[in-house]
């Protein structure tokens, strides 16, 4: 009897590592993510963006709102980090830049994967975010949105002179609907 129990229990705990392997072995696949926008210090600005797999291939739609803003344009990138332990968001790091180009505007052949532009906040301070990006959302996942206090000029290297980080907000999975 102690020798049928025992062929069941080395049965049953082969396949519970039989499965446990199958399942750690498929990678899960990403459709949504989230960022929850938190000001830098000395600022009030909060959003929250969604990011969306679209469907007819790679790229990602990132939409929300973002409020706490001044009227008129601020740079709004994806940077390398998901590190938020300074005040300033400076441990950001820099653009999200993984074959090494040049800082350009969105709609450049050759720009940072992370370069969106500006995003526009009107007289009540609200920008409402509607931007395409090319990258696959499982690369954005762990690294960082900011928001800039100026307008981003989509020329000026490194990052196009957009000033202060006001805002920040690291990307992560969300939870599926």
């Amino acid at each position: 009897m102690l020798k049928s129990v025992y062929s069941a229990v080395l049965f049953f705990l082969f396949l519970s590592v039989l499965t446990y392997g199958q399942q750690s072995n498929s990678a899960e696949e990403i459709n949504s993510a989230i960022a929850v926008l938190e000001p830098t210090q000395g600022n009030k600005v909060t959003g929250t963006l969604t990011f969306t797999k679209l469907q007819e291939g790679s790229g990602v739609q990132i939409t929300g709102d973002i409020q706490g803003l001044t009227p008129g344009k601020h740079g709004f990138h994806i940077h390398q980090y998901g590190d938020l332990s300074s005040s300033d968001g400076k441990s950001a790091g820099d653009h999200y830049n993984p074959t090494n180009m040049r800082h350009a505007g969105p709609d450049d052949t050759m720009h940072h994967a992370g370069d969106m532009g500006n995003i526009t906040a009107g007289t009540d301070g609200i920008a409402h975010v509607d931007v395409k990006l090319s990258s696959d959302i499982s690369s954005l996942i762990g690294r960082s949105v900011v928001v800039h206090e100026k307008e981003d000029d989509l020329m000026s290297q490194p990052a196009g002179n957009a000033g202060a980080r006001i805002a920040v907000g690291v990307i992560g999975i969300a939870k599926a609907k």
